[in-house]
């Protein structure tokens, strides 16, 4: 099964009925929906995210829902992101945003980088108008939504407090990370010196690596070729990289016959960040491969997991 279609997958695995406006949908789903919020444009396009606000009381935390398989992003995918992952996790109270990325073959994996940063900053800017609590943010995706969610854990950053852009202050960090079959380590993949930047296993996966630089005086973008600025750059979108004692508690959920992304993804990861001292755990599903029948009914484990790291602060703290 290819990344790009994960998420394709990912609609079958359950019959939740479709939905388009907050108005149309079935009372007897969890949440309410807003379509189409802008929280950026590039190039004079929109980047969008839809917000899901859960019709049971609202716990106070935020879910960010990474739309993204092979690193192809669209709108339509949102229906089957908002079975699979924000049905059950606005069941439990969690605001989630579904954000839209500027999406391959157009964009590659650093650009697409920029976006999820600036979703993140979007969301915690208004954080009091989704009446979310800023200090307590979690993110999920699969496959390349997986690696999408670590890298924002990973290596999100405080922002810039020179920022003319006052959105552009805010931190992009992330409070806990739950995620499905990720990459982690492009140059390292499946067996170590494995290169897979667009190459071997993701040969077919050339778009989201074909790297450029823009040449300012021309006004047009030039593709990089220099090895050793590819390897540079393929360490720099692999989460491994970004590995510190300071990252969030991570779970992973990955079937241990997964031929597109090896479980050996997120057994090197995991060890690496618990030796790091940080909390992570791996969930092998015996003989799946990359996204499985009934993967609903693993949905819990990631509730359960931003259930225990994304919890109010205690009464006796709340200031």
């Amino acid at each position: 099964m290819s990344l790009r279609h994960t998420l394709l997958v990912l609609i079958l695995l359950s019959t939740t009925p479709s939905i388009t406006r907050a108005a149309d949908a079935p009372p007897n789903l969890p949440f309410t929906r807003q379509q189409d919020i802008v929280y950026g444009r590039k190039f004079g396009t929109a980047l969008t995210l839809d917000v899901f606000t859960p019709t049971a009381p609202p716990n106070g935390a935020a879910v960010i829902v990474v739309i993204s398989g092979g690193w192809y992003s669209s709108h339509d995918s949102i229906d089957g992101a908002s079975r699979l992952f924000i049905a059950p996790l606005a069941a439990r109270g969690y605001t989630c945003f579904a954000v839209v990325h500027g999406s391959q073959p157009r964009f590659t994996i650093p650009e697409i980088l920029i976006d999820m940063n600036r979703a993140v900053r979007f969301v915690r800017f208004h954080a009091a108008d989704y009446h979310i609590d800023k200090n307590r943010f979690g993110i999920t995706g699969g496959s390349a939504g997986g690696h999408l969610s670590l890298m924002q854990g990973l290596a999100g950053d405080l922002g810039d407090p020179a920022a003319k852009d006052p959105i552009d202050k805010e931190s992009s960090r992330i409070q806990a990370i739950a995620c499905f079959y990720p990459p982690t380590d492009f140059l390292n993949y499946g067996k170590e010196g494995e290169n897979a930047i667009g190459r071997g296993t993701l040969a077919a996966y050339k778009a989201p690596f074909a790297f450029n630089d823009l040449d300012k005086t021309t006004k047009t973008f030039i593709p990089i070729t220099d090895e050793n600025r590819i390897l540079d750059i393929g360490r720099k979108i692999s989460p491994i990289t970004h590995v510190s004692a300071d990252d969030p508690p991570t779970l992973i959920i990955h079937g241990d016959a997964d031929k597109l992304v090896p479980i050996q993804q997120s057994q090197t990861l995991v060890k690496k960040l618990i030796e790091a001292g940080v909390e992570a755990k791996l969930i092998p599903k015996p003989n799946a491969q990359h996204g499985w029948p009934n993967q609903n009914q693993d949905i819990p484990a990631i509730a359960d997991w931003f259930d225990a790291h994304l919890k109010a602060p205690a009464a006796a703290n709340a200031k």
